[in-house]
Parts: C-alpha cells; sequence; structure tokens
C-alpha cells in the first residue's frame, strides 16, 4: 500500500449540481485541510461555490452521447492538468464521468458516497461507481446489507 502524506493530497470533489452538491458540502470538514478543487457544470449554486472555492465547470453529460463526449474531453483536461490523488464523489453524470477517468487514466483513488435518499436500491451512480470504488459509503443498513463492499456510514446530512 502506498503512503500518500497528508501534504501531499490533492482532492477533487466531482458532483453534478443540486443535492448532489449540497452533500458533498456537507462534508467540508473531511476535506477542508486538503488542497482541492471542484468538478460540476454551472449553475446559481456551483457559481456561487466558485467564488470560495477553485471550481472546474464541465458539461454536464445528462445521458446524452453528445454532451458526454464533450464532458468526457472537459474533464480529461482538467484532470490531465491537476492529478488528484483522490476523487470523492456523490454522484450523478459528472461524478461518473470524472471517477472513470481518475480512476483509468490517472489512478486516482476513488471515494463515493451514496445519497441519503436512497434507501433500498443504489442509484445509477452508484451502481456504476461501485465496482471502480476503493471506498464506497451508504447511509442506510439496508444497502450495506445488499452491497457487500460498501461502508456503512449513517446520515452524514
Amino acid at each position: 500500500m502506498v503512503s500518500i502524506k497528508k501534504k501531499q493530497i490533492k482532492l477533487c470533489l466531482a458532483c453534478s449540481a443540486g443535492g448532489h452538491l449540497t452533500e458533498l458540502l456537507y462534508l467540508k470538514k473531511c476535506y477542508s485541510k486538503y488542497q482541492r478543487f471542484f468538478v460540476t457544470f454551472k449553475r446559481e449554486d456551483t457559481a456561487e461555490l466558485a467564488k470560495k472555492e477553485k471550481v472546474y465547470f464541465v458539461e454536464d453529460p445528462v445521458r446524452n452521447i453528445k454532451k458526454f463526449f464533450k464532458s468526457f474531453i472537459q474533464t480529461f483536461s482538467i484532470l490531465s492538468k491537476e492529478h488528484p490523488n483522490v476523487v470523492i464523489s456523490t454522484g450523478a453524470g459528472v461524478g461518473v464521468v470524472t471517477c472513470y477517468i481518475a480512476k483509468l487514466f490517472f489512478g486516482s483513488k476513488i471515494i463515493f458516497l451514496e445519497s441519503f435518499c436512497r434507501t433500498d436500491q443504489l442509484s445509477l451512480s452508484g451502481k456504476l461507481i461501485y465496482p471502480i470504488a476503493d471506498l464506497f459509503f451508504v447511509q442506510w443498513k439496508k444497502l450495506f446489507k445488499s452491497y457487500p463492499k460498501s461502508i456503512y456510514g449513517g446520515a452524514f446530512v
């Protein structure tokens, strides 16, 4: 196992705007001591975040193949520049694209936090990221029982 010193850790916080961003922001205490940047798409809430944090805006893939490829190219460019050690995501499309690029091309560790609203089955994002996640947190015991490599963390919202 490779040890990474705290000062060397660079985090990528990847999520869609709205609720996914809100849940990620609840974890600020956990990531605030580390060098970090966000990958998301532009909306009012993410534009506000960009006033306080380093934020990269990419195309929202919204299950559209053309937008997916544009998002892929934008995200690959960002990760090529930033080289994060760890990606933390709460999902949706932007999170999935970022996690796969980071894992496959840059060897980043992936931490995924399943949404609080997912009580008995994983979200599409969760299902897609589960196979590549190094840590996969769920907030409900029922999900913990169904997904053996998950970690039950209880509610973080």
